[in-house]
């Protein structure tokens, strides 16, 4: 179940109210009149299933309510009722499957932006790799795929495409072609830094058969960053995102951003451009997938609607 809170306008509460009455999927609805202070006008609260959200929150909308008031949502850990479990057992689905959109599109929003904590995730992450790559320590580089935030703009891209939302791929477009040149440059730095002072042994690179899976791009890499793109949205649409953990362990992006700068310090430009050409199907594959997977939930979850109970007097 999750909590709803909506401003409204006084001229639109009863048109609201009716939407939630009208709703199978609306428990504990409660009123307040005139406490809304800024912006001016009524509260309006009830629990509602999850699978009932997006219908509800996109009728609330209809009533521009997220231009003249405001719409928040709120996971309910425990619903100790007898009229939620009804709720819940009339929405259309099960809770598990159902896909919130407005709370998608804010999350991947929000992890979709080029911040200084992406950045510095995202180039920490690479140092690992490269790091990894140089000592030859495969756990190293999974520690980098763990690190690593790519996931986020990568899954707003394929919100962005699925909803026709150019913001989020903008959005998600410019986390990745800026923090990734730049984590790769402070990358290279650090490693002729090291080189440099006998710290890290870069001649070494041809001698490390563990980590030759990073740079080995294939069908393989491919089918890889399809099924990881798949798991991570469903991840993320889920709510189980304990989930996603698994999703960076098996991706080769950081690394193989790791793996181009330390070939390229050590001349190996083969596996430099191998490594490049790692990290770009890597990229395309986990956005494909992520698209295909929305577009796949997007439809059923229509399809739901559209069989849903009739709607309550």
């Amino acid at each position: 179940m999750l909590h709803l809170r909506a401003v409204c306008p006084p001229d639109r509460t009863e048109e609201a109210i009716r939407i939630l009455r009208a709703h199978a999927g609306t428990a504990h609805l409660v009123v307040h009149r005139g406490v809304a202070v800024a912006p001016e006008g009524d509260l309006i609260e009830a629990d509602i299933a999850r699978e009932a959200t997006d219908e509800i929150v996109e009728s609330l909308c209809g009533l521009d309510l997220d231009h003249t008031g405001g719409i928040t949502l709120e996971a309910l850990d425990t619903a100790v009722s007898d009229a939620a479990d009804k709720a819940e057992e009339a929405a259309p689905g099960e809770a598990a499957d159902a896909v919130v959109w407005q709370e998608l599109v804010g999350r991947t929003g929000e992890e979709s932006r080029l911040t200084w904590t992406f950045q510095a995730f995202l180039t920490i992450a690479c140092l690992l790799a490269a790091v990894g790559v140089i000592t030859n320590s495969a756990v190293t580089i999974v520690g980098a795929m763990v690190v690593g935030p790519e996931f986020g703009p990568l899954a707003a891209i394929a919100v962005g495409l699925v909803l026709r939302r150019k913001d989020l791929v903008k959005q998600g477009g410019i986390a990745l072609l800026g923090g990734f040149p730049i984590a790769m440059v402070i990358t290279l730095g650090v490693v002729l830094v090291g080189g440099a002072t006998g710290v890290l042994e870069v001649s070494k690179l041809a001698e490390n058969h563990e980590v030759d899976f990073v740079y080995k791009v294939g069908v393989a890499s491919l089918i890889v960053a399809l099924l990881a793109g798949a798991a991570g949205m469903l991840s993320m649409t889920s709510a189980k995102s304990a989930a996603l953990v698994g999703v960076f362990i098996s991706v080769t992006t950081v690394p193989a951003a790791g793996y181009a700068v330390v070939a390229a310090v050590a001349g190996q430009w083969e596996r430099c451009l191998y490594s490049a050409g790692q990290l770009l199907v890597n990229l395309i594959g986990i956005v494909a997938a992520a698209a295909i997977v929305l577009t796949l939930r997007r439809r059923g979850q229509r399809s739901r609607v559209t069989e849903r109970p009739l709607s309550r007097g």
